[in-house]
């Protein structure tokens, strides 16, 4: 059985990185993985290039995994390392890339995710030296700046800061709307929890605030499966220590400055204004039981009618299903990927 490709990892340097409320790093990082090699045609325009970005807390590594890679990444597979130049970034203030936990704690720039965007921009352009991209795809705060570019969750964001930068876009987990309603309530309230605590200390804590697990209690309501956890814990007993173990990984895993900012980011995310000017072939793939984003507000299948070459697809409940974290099951909607790359075929002239 065909195991998954070995990624190379690198780190890119941006200097004297302004941000868009004014401030700025002398060097920003931006810690990267990649798969496959780059190919162009005759003209020198990247043919194969794929974006795919993560969520907020998350970092390009999630990807690497059976139930995301091994479905996608493998030889005949719709992503095959074979075919295909597969780039996995860090988002600032996420992974190895440049964050508040490196040492400036709560100075850190307070970064949104146009600044996220443009730094992958940067990375992709002036280091990797790819000028297109034949699919962009972004899980969760990944799938909202994909379509703007500068600001859906990632894929939103890519698609509407830079028109023809990308032959295809595919968000996934995430609306094309300004966050508001109770996803923006338990934003709030995740933050608050953090920097409210007396333990927090402007940002200067020695150990992690009590508040971080607040705000961890409340993320686990987000990216929680009913179903699956239902399964997972069906009894009182069971259900103690499945969130106890959960809590506690949170807590080794997550810093209480990272967290903040991460969620902060999305504060001025809205790429409603440029969504009729993406002209690339997009497929938006939410979740029946995404308690992020939920499917009865009816806010994917209004805005993708501005959306010239859009679809809106909610995928059911299922026993494959896994809430908000669907989005890295690729078993789950794959198929839509693959009607994605079929529709956006483009023909290239060979590089001889």
């Amino acid at each position: 059985m065909a195991t998954l490709p070995e990624p190379n990892q690198g780190d890119y340097h941006i200097s004297n990185f302004r941000f868009v409320e004014g401030t700025s790093l002398p060097d920003l990082r931006i810690h990267y993985h990649t798969i496959g090699k780059l190919r162009e045609d005759s003209h020198g325009k990247a043919t194969n290039a794929v974006l795919i970005m993560h969520g907020t807390t998350g970092n390009g590594a999630n990807f690497l995994n059976d139930i995301f890679a091994g479905k996608l990444f493998k030889p005949g597979q719709l992503l095959s390392a074979e075919e295909y130049f597969l780039v996995l970034p860090d988002a600032i203030g996420h992974g190895k890339s440049s964050k508040p936990s490196d040492g400036l704690r709560a100075t850190f720039p307070r970064y949104s995710y146009a600044d996220m965007v443009r730094a992958q921009h940067l990375l992709l352009t002036e280091h990797l030296g790819v000028n297109h991209l034949r699919l962009v795809m972004g899980t969760s705060m990944g799938g909202m700046y994909a379509i703007l570019l500068l600001d859906l969750r990632h894929s939103w964001v890519w698609g509407t800061r830079y028109p023809g930068f990308m032959d295809a876009i595919m968000p996934l987990a995430s609306l094309p709307s300004q966050i508001s309603g109770r996803n923006r309530m338990m934003r709030k309230m995740a933050i608050d929890s953090i920097r409210d605590d007396p333990q927090f200390d402007n940002g200067n804590y020695e150990t992690q605030p009590r508040g971080l697990r607040a705000a961890l209690h409340i993320l686990a309501w987000m990216s929680s499966s009913p179903l699956q956890w239902q399964n997972q814990a069906p009894d009182r007993e069971s259900a103690d220590k499945f969130i106890d173990a959960w809590m506690d990984a949170g807590m080794r895993q997550q810093d209480a400055n990272d967290f903040a900012f991460a969620f902060d980011a999305s504060r001025d995310y809205d790429p409603r204004p440029g969504l009729k000017d993406i002209s690339a072939p997009l497929i938006a793939v939410d979740f029946e039981d995404d308690q992020a984003n939920l499917p009865e507000l009816q806010i994917l299948e209004t805005e993708i009618k501005k959306v010239k070459q859009g679809k809106a697809v909610v995928v059911p409940i299922s026993a494959g299903s896994a809430g908000h974290g669907t989005h890295t099951v690729a078993a789950v909607w794959k198929d839509y990927l693959a009607e994605l790359l079929e529709t956006s075929k483009v023909t290239y002239s060979v590089k001889l």
